[in-house]
């Protein structure tokens, strides 16, 4: 079987927590709007909308339709690193992990995204709004990004990460002025 991969990130710009990267493998011809009702882009669509989608992801993964990956990279790796290069590592490893080698038909990414260099690829500007796929990667990206800062907020209770995700709110800066930074936050994009 030939398979085509979608790639995408969430949480580039938050002030704590990582970068997420999500990819989605589907057999050539899968129609991943017809098969997902609803997809699009992550940021298009509401909380409640992402979920079941998602599910929806989970349950076509168990039966072995579609695959997918989601990696992160965390504050730490941000911070030493930079955004860019914790994207290109987190991406690297999604795409290695599910690239079935000799049967990749072609990865498609949004923006600025790039897969190792060995596989064929397409990157599309505004990809996450155009090519279904990659909007169901940019969901699987979001989703778990999301329910992953709703864990850390357990642990950090005093910055609302469950409301803002880590996002630059005024609440988010309220509490970090008043509690300074936590292990999770990104110290350089506080500055």
């Amino acid at each position: 079987m030939r398979w085509t991969l979608g790639v995408d990130e969430a949480g580039r710009g938050p002030l704590a927590g990582p970068v997420s990267v999500g990819v989605v493998a589907v057999p050539e011809g899968f129609d991943v709007a017809q098969e997902f009702p609803g997809v699009a882009d992550s940021k298009k669509l509401s909380e409640k909308r992402r979920e079941k989608i998602f599910t929806l992801l989970e349950a076509r993964t168990a039966s072995g339709d579609v695959r997918f990956k989601v990696e992160f990279e965390d504050a730490d790796s941000i911070d030493k690193k930079g955004i860019a290069s914790a994207v290109r590592r987190a991406v690297s490893r999604a795409v290695n992990a599910l690239a079935p080698d000799a049967a990749l038909v072609r990865i498609q990414l949004d923006g600025s995204l790039r897969a190792p260099p060995e596989y064929a690829q397409e990157t599309i500007i505004d990809g996450d709004n155009l090519v279904p796929l990659i909007s169901l990667a940019s969901i699987a990206a979001k989703v778990l990004r999301d329910r992953l800062m709703v864990e850390l907020a357990g642990k950090y209770p005093a910055y609302g990460f469950e409301k803002h995700k880590g996002y630059g709110t005024k609440a988010h800066y309220d509490m970090l002025k008043k509690y300074g930074p936590c292990a999770i936050h990104r110290r350089s994009f506080l500055h």
